[in-house]
C-alpha cells in the first residue's frame, strides 16, 4: 500500500485528470498539482513547488511548454527525497526531421527526458502519439461541432492514442514495480487519417463532418484572421506537419508491453465520446 500521496502535476489536463481519478479510484492519496490545488503550484513561480513536494515519493510530471522547467523541478524533487517520476513527453522527440527545429515542445521534451534520465530517482518516460481525445476535449472539437475540420494533414494518418491508455500506462509506471527506466511509445492499434477519423465521428453523431485538407501558408492566414499570432499559427502548422509528412501513422507497442493488453481502438475512443456527451452542441 502506498502511504504518501502522489503528486500530479497539470492533474486537470487531459491524461492528468484521468490519473488522478483512477488512483483515486485505487484509494490512493493524490496531490493535484495546479494554481487551484491546495496547496497551490504553478510551474512559473517556484516558490510553489516546495509545498506541493513535501511529503511526497511519487510524481507524475507533464511539463511546461515553452520553459526548461523539468531539470529543476526534477532536482528539486529528489531534495525532497522523491524516489520515482513519470514523465509524459511526446512522440517524435528524438527523431531527425519530425519536429521542427524551432519547436518549443521539443526542446522542452528533449530536456526533461534527459533530465529525468540524469535524476538519480527511478524514472519512466511516456511518449504518446496525438490524443485521441483532441477530438472530443482538445483544438479539433469546435471543429467537429462545426461540422468542418481544416488542417494542413494532407491525406495522411496518425495511430491517435486513447488518454485513458496513458493514463492507465502512467498508474502503472506509478504504482507497480517493472517500469523503471522504461520508454514507452504510446499510440492506438491502427492508424486513421483526418477524414477516416471525421468519418467515423460523423456516423456515430448522426450529422455530417468533413476534413477539408489545407496548404500551410493558407491554414495559417485562416488563424491569423480569426485573431491568432502569426507565431503561434506557425507553431499549430509545425505541428500537424509529421502527419502529413507520413511520420504519425506507426503503431507503437508501448501499452502492450506496459499494460500486457493492446491499446484502446479509434471506435472505442468514439463510442465512449459519444456516451459521455462530447459532441453535444
Amino acid at each position: 500500500m502506498i502511504q504518501q500521496p502522489i503528486l500530479v502535476l497539470g492533474g486537470t489536463g487531459k491524461s492528468g485528470a484521468r490519473v488522478v481519478s483512477r488512483l483515486t479510484e485505487m484509494g490512493v492519496a493524490v496531490r493535484v498539482g495546479t494554481r487551484s490545488g491546495e496547496p497551490g503550484f504553478d510551474w512559473t513561480d517556484r516558490d510553489t513547488w516546495d509545498t506541493v513536494l513535501e511529503g511526497v515519493k511519487r510524481v507524475y510530471i507533464v511539463p511546461f511548454d515553452g520553459e526548461r522547467l523539468t531539470r529543476p523541478f526534477v532536482r528539486r524533487a529528489r531534495e525532497f527525497g522523491v524516489e520515482r517520476v513519470v514523465l509524459l513527453s511526446g512522440r517524435g522527440v528524438d527523431v531527425p526531421g519530425y519536429a521542427g527545429e524551432n519547436s518549443v515542445a521539443g526542446r522542452t521534451h528533449l530536456d526533461g527526458e534527459d533530465a529525468v534520465r540524469e535524476c538519480g530517482m527511478e524514472w519512466t518516460i511516456l511518449r504518446p502519439g496525438w490524443f485521441a481525445q483532441n477530438f472530443s476535449e482538445g483544438f479539433f472539437r469546435d471543429a467537429v461541432l462545426a461540422g468542418e475540420l481544416r488542417l494542413p494533414a494532407a491525406d495522411g494518418a496518425a495511430s491517435f492514442v486513447d488518454a485513458e491508455d496513458i493514463a492507465a500506462v502512467a498508474v502503472a509506471a506509478l504504482t507497480e514495480d517493472g517500469h523503471a527506466g522504461q520508454t514507452y511509445e504510446l499510440s492506438g492499434p491502427r492508424a486513421v487519417t483526418m477524414a477516416e477519423a471525421v468519418g467515423e465521428i460523423s456516423e456515430a453523431i448522426g450529422r455530417p463532418v468533413r476534413y477539408v485538407p489545407l496548404p500551410d501558408g493558407e491554414f495559417v492566414a485562416e488563424l491569423v484572421a480569426q485573431g491568432w499570432p502569426e507565431a503561434d499559427a506557425e507553431d499549430y502548422a509545425m505541428a500537424v506537419g509529421p502527419i502529413r509528412r507520413g511520420m504519425d501513422s506507426h503503431v507503437s507497442d508501448g501499452v502492450r508491453r506496459a499494460l500486457g493488453r493492446p491499446p484502446r481502438d479509434f471506435a472505442e475512443f468514439v463510442e465512449a465520446a459519444v456516451a459521455a456527451g462530447a459532441w453535444q452542441g
